[in-house]
């Protein structure tokens, strides 16, 4: 059974910063690319970031490109969610993912993750 827990969500002012973490178990987590999507109210979820196995290469929604940094520690099973000037628009469920087969190109959609987290809420005051 895979796990995948977040945390480190919260309420943050406009232009302050966050990290999220997600813990995962159940799976050699060295093996998997990770993401990251988001849900704000009344919106479909939607993709954020995403980090191969090794951590070697990433991959980020325009939105976000340049404010968040999507890194990973194999050793402690665990992908992170560093999000920088953040901005009301930030305000979503956060939820992490794990990819159990490989391809080429990188998976920005929702169906082609296997496993969630429950979430975790960052809301960003104006």
């Amino acid at each position: 059974q895979v796990q995948l827990v977040e945390s480190g969500g919260g309420l943050v002012q406009t232009g302050g910063s966050l990290r999220l973490s997600c813990a995962v178990s159940g799976r050699t987590f060295s093996s998997y690319s990770m993401g990251w999507f988001r849900q704000a109210p009344g919106k479909e979820r939607v993709f954020v970031a995403a980090i191969t196995r090794g951590g070697g290469s990433t991959y980020y929604a325009d939105s976000v490109k340049g404010r968040f940094t999507i890194s990973r520690d194999n050793a402690k099973n665990t992908v992170y969610l560093q999000m920088k000037s953040l901005k009301p628009e930030d305000t979503a469920v956060y939820d992490c993912a794990i990819k159990l087969a490989w391809q080429t190109q990188w998976p920005t959609r929702r169906d082609e993750y296997d496993y969630w987290g429950q979430g975790t809420q960052v809301t960003v005051s104006s």
